[in-house]
């Protein structure tokens, strides 16, 4: 599936969120969704999503509008993850899992061989498999996380939405999810994730999408997160650098700021 959006905006009271984003996002890739914190990131994910209407501006989905795609489709084909990581179910972890498996099955049918195997490749790809039978309100935000991640995957949609999904992942377990999201993509998922740590953006992400005040300031490779797009964006300078032929970016300083002031 290929979404493409065009010129959405979305107003909360007086102020703009979106201000006529466009983007475009396919199979194949992964993609970081970048920017300071109210630029916009979480608002254009729930678009994409078909969670939120833009109050102008359209999303299509391989040329059509969500309503005309249908909700179950919508549903079974982009997958969301939202950045709370908080659920109030009194399920296990593989209940919980096993819910991303709803938009495949009929109503009051039970789970197909597809949707058990769909959902024990998701436990172990997500490393939460040992912890099948714990009830998710006992989790460590982390472990909580990543069986979250592991209930997104769990669709096997064409795109997979993620707000912030390493935000509290130590670590370890953040190479881990952005190892397994870019295999996602290698797959031939498009997978497009919120972050704000740029070294693991540059260094995972294919391509970067870098929003400041509702606006979309670079889009590209990670190599678009020049200079001056960090300094507009964040207002920061950073040190750069290569580790085995993967680049990292890492916010240093306040953007014009001299040693030692």
């Amino acid at each position: 599936m290929r979404i493409e959006a065009r010129g959405l905006v979305v107003r909360f009271g007086q102020r703009a969120a979106l201000a006529g984003v466009d983007c475009a996002l396919a199979p194949g890739a992964f993609v970081g969704l970048v920017g300071p914190n109210g630029a916009g990131k979480t608002t254009l994910l729930k678009v994409l999503a078909g969670l939120l209407r833009a109050d102008a501006g359209e999303t299509r989905y391989d040329g059509v509008s969500a309503a005309e795609l249908g909700r179950a489709a919508l549903a079974r084909r982009v997958a969301y993850l939202a950045q709370s990581g908080l659920s109030h179910w009194p399920l296990s972890v593989a209940h919980v899992v096993a819910l991303g498996r709803l938009p495949h099955q009929r109503p009051f049918s039970p789970p197909s061989a597809a949707d058990r195997a769909a959902v024990e490749a998701a436990l172990a790809a997500a490393e939460v498999a040992e912890l099948r039978d714990r009830p998710i309100g006992t989790l460590s935000g982390g472990e909580r996380a990543r069986a979250l991640l592991a209930r997104a995957l769990a669709v096997g949609a064409d795109i997979l939405l993620a707000d912030e999904p390493v935000a509290t992942l130590d670590p370890l377990h953040q190479l881990r999810a952005m190892a397994l999201l870019r295999a996602e993509a290698r797959k031939g998922a498009g997978v497009v994730a919120v972050l704000h740590d740029l070294t693991l953006a540059t260094r995972f992400c294919d391509r970067l999408i870098v929003l400041a005040e509702g606006r979309v300031v670079a889009d590209g490779p990670p190599a678009a997160l020049t200079d001056a797009v960090l300094a507009e964006a964040y207002g920061v300078e950073a040190l750069r650098g290569e580790r085995d032929g993967e680049p990292f970016v890492v916010p240093w300083r306040e953007a014009g700021r001299r040693e030692g002031a």
